[in-house]
């Protein structure tokens, strides 16, 4: 690692730990993770009771890499996005995943003030969050950490994750062909539900893992 890598991965680091401290005064249960590898072994450590694992279509979670490793230890995993499923099964996966074990998921966007910012075009990623699994695990690269308020968060998530994330999922959107939103009224639209979660929710066990690597979009 040159001089330069290290005092970018310190800078970054910084703000990973703030987000951290943050995210427990907000009730959270908050981990800093200095690698991607740190988060897997979180993840495999907190998954070890759970029968039934739910993914919301992550791609932060994606990039971890542990779907084989859950399957070969035997556990059901509800994946909505597995290629060849009728939308009803979709459909019906996306219910199951609202009371499952454990549910695993990204997030568009983190204040350094401890609140979880998203945005979502169905819902059921964001409706698992706060109520229904036994057990939430969020997992967020350093790259999703936002210095602002919430606008500033909502900001985040239009600038540098609904495009790409449009264009991922083929949708005729303005911004998957222009790489900037326009607030459009497309049928397309991925932009239609936006969560705040100022506080740990009551009755959600939620684990917040800040990672200093870029994860996601």
């Amino acid at each position: 690692m040159t001089q330069t890598q290290e005092l970018v991965a310190w800078t970054h680091q910084q703000k990973c730990e703030k987000a951290v401290e943050s995210l427990g005064k907000n009730g959270f249960d908050a981990v800093y993770c200095p690698t991607a590898a740190f988060a897997r072994d979180y993840i495999f450590k907190e998954a070890a009771a759970a029968q039934t694992v739910g993914f919301g279509g992550s791609l932060s979670v994606a990039d971890l890499q542990v779907i084989e490793e859950l399957r070969g230890q035997g556990k059901e995993l509800l994946i909505h996005s597995v290629p060849g499923l009728s939308p009803e099964e979709r459909i019906a996966i996306m219910r199951r995943q609202l009371t499952c074990d454990l549910f695993l998921t990204g997030c568009n966007a983190v204040t350094l003030s401890g609140i979880l910012v998203n945005i979502d075009g169905v819902g059921n990623r964001a409706a698992s969050m706060f109520f229904g699994p036994r057990q939430v695990i969020v997992v967020v690269g350093r790259n999703k950490l936002v210095d602002g308020d919430v606008n500033a968060a909502i900001k985040r998530v239009k600038d540098w994750a609904s495009p790409p994330n449009a264009k991922r999922l083929n949708y005729n959107t303005p911004c998957a062909k222009t790489g900037f939103c326009s607030d459009c009224n497309s049928p397309d639209r991925i932009c239609r539900i936006t969560t705040v979660i100022e506080r740990k929710p009551r009755l959600t066990d939620v684990r917040v893992v800040v990672v200093n690597e870029d994860l996601g979009l």
